[in-house]
């Protein structure tokens, strides 16, 4: 740990040492490599200083109009690059979330988890993010909870934190809306994709990239209709633009899967490992996909309140694909002396008992 000066003095973490404290401590952060992260650390996400990252993205923060290309006389090559890896709408939603600490869990968050504390520590985790050269935070919006009281002044501050999208010099630019999905209805040239506490503000999207999505996401849409008996969210990242005054339209959208804590899951099959893990006050992280081919080779959840070391919790799946079995078979055998599996088709195991932490 180190002392820094942030208008106040903090303690903050080395850089890259989270991995070498005690799961118990609150500075405790798994390597990248144990999720998607691993793969986009360097290149996708580079930390140009202690706490401030640059993101390299797949999408664009502007549209310019009007703008022909300059045709001359065709340039000699000089250098040849491996392109970079970029990150999705999807791999940005898990980077800000588990930035936030939305995908860790222990006891004392029970209760806790609303939408004033998602648009608190979202908001929060976007600042000292660099995209395309601008804060993420300049260009992110969480919807503040909505009270019907206060409608106007919450209507207020959503179209001043929004008038970023107003267009200049040719120039349209983009912002992110990041909540939870509420629904879609039919409007007169395609759709209405309303979110939780926006309910003054709906998201328009044309009737073919719909279609789109719902071919695409259609996994993810069926997870709400999942006879699980506990509570999921859906929670979309919209990129927006604004071609008339105050209307949004969306240009590209993800959809991510969270239990009603907030906390990301890959799909069905986790959400009654978290379930479990969250009745039991166990402490935990969730590892996340990001851009990963496949979840698989990641463990499922990783357990922090059990020892010295993080345990590995990993699922097999009777829905499972023989490549995926595979994978996560060889993610197992990586970490065989200290992995808990669960076959889903049977009755759910004891985890590791936990183990009291001690002061001094």
């Amino acid at each position: 740990m180190y002392v820094a000066r942030h208008r106040q003095f903090v303690i903050k973490r080395m850089p890259a040492t989270g991995h070498l404290h005690h799961p118990g401590c609150p500075s405790f952060e798994p390597e990248a490599s144990q999720s998607g992260l691993g793969e986009l650390v360097g290149q996708a996400v580079i930390e140009v200083e202690p706490g401030r990252v640059e993101l390299q993205v797949d999408f664009p923060l502007a549209r310019m109009i009007g703008r022909s290309v300059q045709r001359g006389e065709p340039q000699v090559v000089a250098d040849v690059e491996e392109p970079r890896r970029r990150m999705s709408l999807r791999a940005l939603t898990h980077f800000i979330f588990e930035r936030a600490g939305f995908n860790r869990w222990s006891p004392a968050m029970e209760g806790k988890r609303n939408q004033g504390v998602l648009h608190k520590y979202l908001t929060e985790a976007a600042e000292g993010v660099l995209v395309k050269g601008e804060s993420l935070s300049e260009r992110l919006y969480v919807p503040e909870p909505f009270v019907e009281h206060r409608r106007a002044e919450i209507a207020a501050r959503r179209r001043l934190k929004l008038s970023i999208l107003n267009p200049y010099e040719g120039c349209w630019p983009m912002a992110l809306v990041l909540g939870e999905f509420k629904g879609c209805e039919d409007s007169a040239l395609g759709k209405r994709i309303w979110i939780r506490h926006m309910p003054d503000a709906p998201l328009l999207v044309s009737t073919r990239l719909w279609a789109r999505v719902s071919r695409t996401l259609a996994p993810l849409f069926e997870v709400r209709d999942a006879d699980t008996g506990v509570g999921v969210r859906l929670v979309a990242t919209a990129l927006i633009c604004a071609r008339r005054e105050h209307t949004y339209e969306i240009e590209s959208l993800s959809l991510m899967v969270a239990t009603k804590h907030w906390i990301p899951v890959d799909g069905v099959h986790e959400l009654a490992l978290v379930q479990a893990l969250v009745e039991q006050k166990r402490r935990f992280v969730k590892p996340l996909r990001y851009d990963a081919r496949s979840a698989t080779a990641f463990a499922n959840a990783l357990l922090i309140d059990a020892g010295p070391v993080g345990i590995p919790l990993h699922l097999l799946s009777p829905f499972m694909t023989p490549m995926e079995r595979s994978a996560k078979t060889r993610a197992m055998a990586a970490n065989n002396a200290s992995t808990w599996v669960w076959t889903t088709e049977r009755s759910l195991p004891p985890f590791p008992a936990p183990v009291a932490m001690h002061s001094g």
